[in-house]
């Protein structure tokens, strides 16, 4: 029970009055006072029903507050008009941090019931396996997890999916860096592959292809060679990609991140998905064949706005574009075709959760990743690719809003952040460029941000031992990273500080991880559980007032952020528990209280923000380390 209970009370009673009184229905807001002076809950009824029934919103607010007065409530003390109009709702204190303080130690706290279980697909990371994962994918990464996260806790059946393009474009330049460039596929001793692909024979591929016509030559054929899928090259790309796919892999496992299958673009070309979509979109009339201009004979998607360009399907001379493997693949997530792949173990992830493969070879194992609605996260660079997509499974399906495109913008690194990385970018910030070698791999990232803890947390606490600490440092390096990623808006660039993201001040991921370790430092000082069948009407200061009040939120911003698709609502809403237990824990009493009852009533409010905050985190993919 939480703060939803207090919003519920006043919602319900407040539309029987308003029925009583033979008001008309308004769909009015019932939410938190701006002000603390106003109380604790405000609602905008009066100004809604200003109009029809012709009286000033404050005559009417005391009209429904009179009527209130009256009703039989638990949850609400008071009940007060404001001058401008808005009915303001002080809490029972007494019954409202009861509720608070036993539902927030059950297991499933802040779960809620929005998707009923309804299958709901989300496609994330789905970076080209010719290279490390760099830091800017790793927003996308740390997004499409936490929102998968968010979503299962508001009881969705979730369905993750990694996207692996084994038949493009930067798959045939490594592939001819090794046939053809020089290149041996054994990496330099102590490299991971990933790395050695991107870092050495991508960049170097793509700089000679101006130089040595040939190679730019052999390009087309390697690329046509991949589709098909026949021949040694094909097998030999494979081959390469499944390795440095392996190594992405175990950067995703490191952040924390799990999935459920992983779909390969070439099985897609050669399932001949795409010949059953291109024939249920001409018959609807949805693409076109160009006879004349310079599109001439392509099948091309009519463009709605006089600013954009009719997008290519198909190509003069056969060759479907890109897009044409991303709709039969999006249909395929939505289940609105048959499904042609069979299903194989590709492993089983560290938190024992199967991940599985598409195959074409008859392994006798069907299994199901679709869903009635779908998810892909992708940056923003590609939104116009999306909106067709997303207008074309709409003419598909009668359901709208089924395929949801999640966009992001990129991430730069500071100037300060670069430097370090030996990145000369005179003072500014850099966007990185994986063809330009511009980049820099998460891997490396999270090795300087765990090397940096690790001698923090030692200084700290010279008692524990190397693998413990080791252990710490990489809690606090994996969740300053994913923190940085989330904490702000999707359509805002990050400007990514190895520095700042790992302050235990201010807007960080160890700040909120900080707070945890005091928690649990106090309640070991205590040495005793605390017991939660009181009374908490002692708990009455500002500080334990506003904790109790924010640890009550906890549902509401699991709902809000899975409507909303906000990853960022969940990560200010950790922020804001820290900082609520760091005033708390900075000007009220705990272990030394005037009474052993009170001593056992903060504890329980410890314990409980302690709950709650390692339930948040989870969502976010953070754990909580006990000692910083």
């Amino acid at each position: 029970m939480t703060l939803r209970l207090l919003f519920d009370e006043i919602r319900s009673n407040i539309k029987k009055i308003s029925n009583d009184l033979g008001y008309p229905i308004v769909e009015f807001d019932v939410s938190e006072a701006a002000k603390p002076e106003f109380g604790d809950v405000s609602c905008n009824i009066g100004f809604l029903l200003a109009k029809p029934i012709k009286k000033r919103p404050s005559e009417i607010a005391e009209i429904i507050a009179n009527e209130y007065q009256k009703r039989k409530r638990v949850f609400v003390s008071e009940v007060n008009v404001h001058a401008s109009g808005y009915l303001n709702f002080v809490a029972n204190h007494s019954a409202f941090i009861e509720s608070v303080m036993q539902s927030s130690v059950r297991q499933d706290y802040g779960k809620f019931d929005l998707g009923q279980n309804s299958k709901i697909v989300v496609e994330h990371t789905s970076v080209n396996p010719n290279k490390a994962l760099h830091i800017g994918h790793v927003r996308n990464i740390v997004i499409g997890d936490t929102m998968a996260r968010i979503l299962h806790k508001a009881c969705y059946d979730v369905r993750i999916l990694n996207y692996v393009d084994d038949s493009g474009l930067q798959v045939a330049d490594i592939v001819i860096g090794f046939k053809y460039g020089g290149f041996d596929s054994k990496p330099p001793q102590n490299q991971k592959f990933d790395h050695y692909c991107g870092d050495t024979v991508y960049v170097n591929i793509t700089e000679r292809y101006g130089k040595e016509p040939i190679l730019a030559e052999k390009r087309t054929m390697v690329l046509k060679e991949l589709e098909e899928g026949n021949s040694e090259v094909a097998k030999f790309g494979d081959e390469i990609t499944r390795r440095v796919l392996e190594e992405q892999l175990k950067t995703c496992w490191r952040l924390g991140v799990t999935y459920d299958c992983l779909n390969f673009e070439s099985q897609i070309v050669r399932s001949r998905l795409w010949n059953v979509v291109l024939e249920k979109m001409k018959s609807m009339g949805l693409i076109y064949l160009e006879s004349e201009g310079k599109n001439a004979g392509c099948w091309v998607i009519k463009s709605d706005s006089e600013t954009e360009e009719d997008k290519i399907l198909i190509r003069s001379n056969g060759v479907a574009t890109y897009i044409a493997k991303d709709i039969p693949y999006a249909t395929w997530k939505l289940g609105i075709l048959e499904d042609p792949f069979y299903y194989k173990q590709y492993t089983v992830q560290k938190n024992g959760r199967i991940l599985w493969e598409t195959t074409l070879e008859n392994t006798e194992t069907k299994l199901n990743f679709t869903g009635d609605t779908v998810i892909t996260v992708i940056d923003s660079r590609q939104s116009r690719l999306q909106k067709i997509i997303t207008k074309i499974i709409e003419d598909f399906k009668s359901k709208g809003k089924s395929y949801v495109h999640l966009g992001y913008e990129s991430v730069t690194l500071s100037s300060d952040t670069a430097k370090n990385l030996n990145l000369e970018t005179e003072g500014k910030s850099v966007q990185m460029s994986g063809r330009k070698g511009i980049y820099v791999n998460a891997d490396s990232v999270l090795d300087i941000l765990g090397k940096k803890t690790y001698d923090e947390v030692k200084k700290r606490n010279p008692d524990l031992d190397d693998a413990l600490l080791i252990k710490i440092a990489e809690q606090v390096a994996v969740g300053a990273l994913r923190y940085a990623m989330i904490k702000q808006d999707l359509d805002k660039i990050i400007t990514f500080d190895m520095t700042e993201s790992l302050s235990l001040e201010g807007d960080t991921g160890p700040y909120i991880q900080y707070a945890y370790a005091r928690s649990v430092r106090i309640l070991e000082k205590s040495d005793k559980t605390p017991a939660f069948d009181v009374s908490f009407n002692d708990l009455n200061t500002s500080y334990e007032k506003n904790l109790v009040k924010i640890i009550g939120k906890f549902d509401i911003q699991v709902e809000d952020s899975a409507k909303n698709l906000s990853p960022k609502l969940i990560a200010r809403y950790c922020y804001d528990l820290a900082v609520y237990f760091n005033s708390f824990y900075e000007h009220v009493k705990v272990l030394t209280a005037e009474s052993p009852e009170m001593i056992n009533a903060r504890l329980c409010l410890v314990w409980s923000f302690k709950e709650t905050l390692v339930k948040a985190l989870s969502l976010l993919g953070i754990d909580a380390p006990y000692r910083m």
